[in-house]
Parts: C-alpha cells; structure tokens; sequence
C-alpha cells in the first residue's frame, strides 16, 4: 500500500513540474524565439546577418539524425569530455580535501597552484600536442585541466569556509580527527565540491570543442569548424545547439547526483 501511494506521489509530482507555469513559460520563450529568428532571417535583418533561418537547420539537422558520422562526433565529444573530467576529479577531489583541512599542505602547493591557476586551458594545447604522444592524449589532458583547476579551488573555498564551532564542538565531544574528517568536514564541503564539478563540466565542454577545431578530425568541435570552413552554415547552427544540449545534459545530470548526495540542501 505504501509503495503505490508513493508511486502515485511521484506520478503526481512529476505531473506538475511538466505542467507547471515554470515549464510552459519556457516552451514559450523557445517558440517566440524561434518564430523571431524565422522572420529576421527571411526579412535580411541586419542583426541576423547570414544565418539560416530554423526551417533550414531543421532541415539540415533531419539529414543528421540518421547520419553515423553526427552521432560518432557526439561520441568522440564525450569519451574525452567524460575521460578527462573524471580524472581530474579523482586527483582534484582528495587534492582539494588536502589542501582545505592540513595548513602545511597548503602552504607547500597552494603557491605553484596558483600561479598555474591563471594559465587558460587552450594555452595548454600547443605544449599538450607536443608533450604527449597522440592528439587524443593532449585533448583529454586539456579537458582534464579544465575541469581541475575548477574543482580544487571550490573544495578550499569549501572547507576554509566551515564554521570553526562545529570543529571545536566535535573535539570537545571527544571526536578523533577522522571523525571530524568524515562527520563534519566532509560533509560541509560536499556543496563546494558538486559546485565545482558542475561549472568543471561547463569549462571542459568549452575547452574540448576549441581543442578539436584546432588540433583532432572528430568530435562537435571539429564537426562545428568543418561546416564552418565548406560554407554550411545550417551545420554550424547544429553543431553549436548539440554542443549546447550536451553541455546542459552533462550539468544537470551532476546537478541530479549532487541534489542527492546533499539532501539537507533541498528547498523544494
């Protein structure tokens, strides 16, 4: 009885946040869009310039959807964005812990860190093709950095944040300091971490796509400046939307995990 009054709350809930005022407004602001982009184009506003009206990149984009060479592009596009972004979180996390709770730490790597922070990523990219030994290696490094830097700094913006009276309560309740770690620390430092991860995401969606224009033959990326370089705009406009569907994609399934992992956050 429970599981279906449950299941019937879910349904329920799902129901209204499709059919929300929330959702309709964007739908609505998606066709007002799209029916001002169709009449800008056909009339030659200065302001569209060339490019193509909707009609044209639907049209473009019907010859797309049962091309094998569009989905390998979104494919190429994800096993390096997933490839790097996972790796720097598996250094960027623990480095970030360590730097956020041991003063030495800091104090040693902090200083090399932030004076390699400014440095963009697509700087990398010349010393990346150079360094390692094939194009895939050297765009999974630059994604990698993107999505590094990002999440170390949040994780020490975190963990330097926590209010000392927790800390000191733990200690006086006489909690070691790996329960500190695990029971207080860790916890606090949780939203940092699913921020970082999330705008990392953004950054290595940026930083993939310049480095396939400029340095691979695959991927959104190289798709995008392809269509640039044979003069097929309605791809451009393709190419562009999918980078930016994936990136959103991308965002909100961290997004997703990370409103898991940090129930006491939910306001709704």
């Amino acid at each position: 009885m429970a599981t279906a009054s449950s299941q019937q709350f879910n349904w329920v809930k799902f129901r209204k946040s499709v059919f929300s005022l929330t959702t309709g407004r964007g739908i609505a602001s998606i066709i007002i869009f799209t029916i001002l982009w169709e009449i800008c184009s056909r009339l030659g506003v200065p302001i569209i310039g060339n490019v193509p009206p909707p009609s044209a990149v639907l049209a473009a984009l019907g010859k797309q959807l049962v091309s094998p060479a569009y989905w390998m592009s979104w494919l190429d596009s994800f096993v390096r964005i997933l490839t790097g972004f996972a790796i720097a979180q598996v250094l960027g996390i623990p480095l970030g812990l360590l730097l956020g709770v041991n003063r030495t730490a800091r104090e040693l790597i902090y200083p090399i860190f932030e004076i390699m922070r400014p440095i963009p990523p697509l700087a990398w990219v010349p010393i990346a093709v150079i360094f390692w030994p094939t194009t895939e290696l050297s765009m999974m490094f630059v994604t990698f950095l993107g999505a590094f830097f990002t999440v170390v700094l949040n994780i020490v913006g975190g963990a330097s944040s926590i209010d000392l009276r927790y800390i000191r309560a733990a200690h006086s309740l006489g909690s070691s300091r790996s329960d500190i770690f695990w029971r207080v620390m860790l916890p606090a430092t949780l939203p940092s971490i699913v921020v970082g991860m999330t705008v990392g995401m953004g950054i290595t969606w940026a930083v993939v796509v310049a480095a396939e224009m400029i340095a691979s033959r695959s991927g959104l990326g190289f798709l995008t400046w392809r269509a640039y370089v044979a003069g097929e705009y309605p791809l451009i406009i393709i190419g562009m939307m999918s980078i930016g569907i994936a990136g959103y994609v991308s965002s909100a399934l961290i997004r997703m995990i990370g409103s898991r992992l940090t129930p006491w956050l939910r306001t709704f």
